[in-house]
């Protein structure tokens, strides 16, 4: 990047591009994307919230504007299994830095798998045995499917990025047991200290606490910057932790 220029400097949402799709009017954070831009402003930047709250729904559609795969993969994966993105790709308008990532990839965990079984797919292509990705445990180069998912998709992350690079990544925790977010959170800091750009949809407290991360909550209608301890993934996970018995009482003893 030029003096830390990020690849993205804001996102809005051009609703009259946007065709035949009310329930995602209905989404009152993403609404508010037509009257005020998202600008960013750090190398990471989080979205959380509730379920149905639209930050995978966003995610996923600047992902898809910016040339990515919905399903998943670097900008030459193409493949698709089943077409269920949101039409909201349509309506993104982003704004751009003056240079081009070195690299880019969109991942989610829940459709990894289809991600996997193409790459494996290309690794059998003359000329491309560089389908074949580091296990991160034993250090040998394997097929994806030669691992296990979280295996798979931590090797995916750490052989496919580069320094200066652009990452969508939809909830990765989900593939990912805590100490392997742990490994994370270090390979998303060593990323962002050497220019590259991270948009990250997450409930993991873990990740979360990446030091000097921008946190945005699309809880409450509208968007808005929040502090690490003021999310609902580090209270909720701080009062069970804190509390166990008394919680588990309250939740699981019978009611009369």
């Amino acid at each position: 990047m030029l003096d830390g220029e990020l690849f993205i400097s804001s996102v809005s949402i051009l609703w009259e591009l946007v065709h035949g799709d009310e329930y995602l009017r209905r989404i009152s954070a993403l609404a508010s994307l037509g009257e005020r831009p998202l600008a960013f402003d750090s190398n990471v930047t989080f979205f959380v919230g509730e379920n149905g709250s639209g930050k995978s729904t966003l995610l996923e559609a600047m992902a898809v504007a910016y040339g990515l795969n919905a399903e998943g993969g670097t900008s030459n994966y193409t493949f698709a299994t089943r077409d269920s993105h949101s039409i909201l790709h349509e309506g993104i308008y982003m704004e751009r830095g003056r240079l081009t990532p070195r690299s880019s990839f969109f991942l989610r965990a829940e459709s990894f798998y289809n991600v996997a079984s193409e790459a494996d797919r290309c690794s059998m292509r003359p000329g491309l045995s560089g389908a074949m990705y580091t296990n991160p445990v034993t250090g040998g180069k394997v097929l994806l499917h030669e691992m296990s998912h979280g295996e798979a998709f931590l090797g995916f992350i750490q052989d496919a990025s580069r320094d200066n690079g652009l990452y969508f990544l939809d909830e990765p925790e989900a593939a990912l047991s805590p100490s392997r977010q742990l490994t994370l959170l270090y390979e998303m800091d060593q990323l962002a200290h050497h220019g590259s750009q991270l948009i990250v949809a997450t409930h993991s407290p873990v990740l979360l606490g990446l030091p000097g991360a921008r946190i945005i909550s699309f809880d409450g209608g509208e968007l808005h910057e929040i502090a690490y301890e003021e999310t609902e993934s580090y209270q909720v996970t701080e009062l069970f932790i804190n509390n166990r018995e008394r919680m588990l009482h309250e939740l699981l003893e019978p009611r009369v």
